[in-house]
């Protein structure tokens, strides 16, 4: 339970990050509470997202995986990216990403923000 808390605190930091830094990726809402509500359940998305549809793709894509040297990595974390968008849209959540290159902007922002929180919380059960 606590290595599900981490990653999605880690998560949540990260699309926060992102929000911040890139215009075109919005999160929204009538007060900082509901901005915060939205951003976990985005997380929680996101997480499902790469736990579930990730492992497929990176098996499905894995001679471009080879053929790139790991390069496409970006593509598909842009991809669930913009998937989580979707879902959060399906949900009614506030949250929408501009299109595939802020995606792959934020995507290279989350993984390099989820990596360092990675490392600062404590990841054991």
């Amino acid at each position: 339970m606590k290595h599900f808390l981490v990653k999605t605190i880690a998560n949540a930091a990260a699309l926060a990050v992102a929000i911040w830094l890139l215009k075109d990726i919005t999160l929204t809402g009538e007060n900082t509470g509901r901005q915060v509500l939205t951003l976990i359940l985005v997380a929680l998305i996101f997480g499902l997202v790469n736990f579930l549809v990730k492992p497929v793709v990176k098996l499905l894509s894995f001679p471009l995986f080879i053929l790139t040297l790991g390069l496409i990595t970006l593509v598909v974390n842009a991809l669930m990216l913009l998937l989580t968008s979707w879902l959060a849209g399906q949900a009614d959540l506030a949250f929408h990403v501009g299109g595939f290159w802020t995606a792959l902007l934020g995507g290279m922002i989350i993984s390099i923000v989820a990596w360092a929180m990675h490392v600062i919380l404590p990841d054991e059960d």
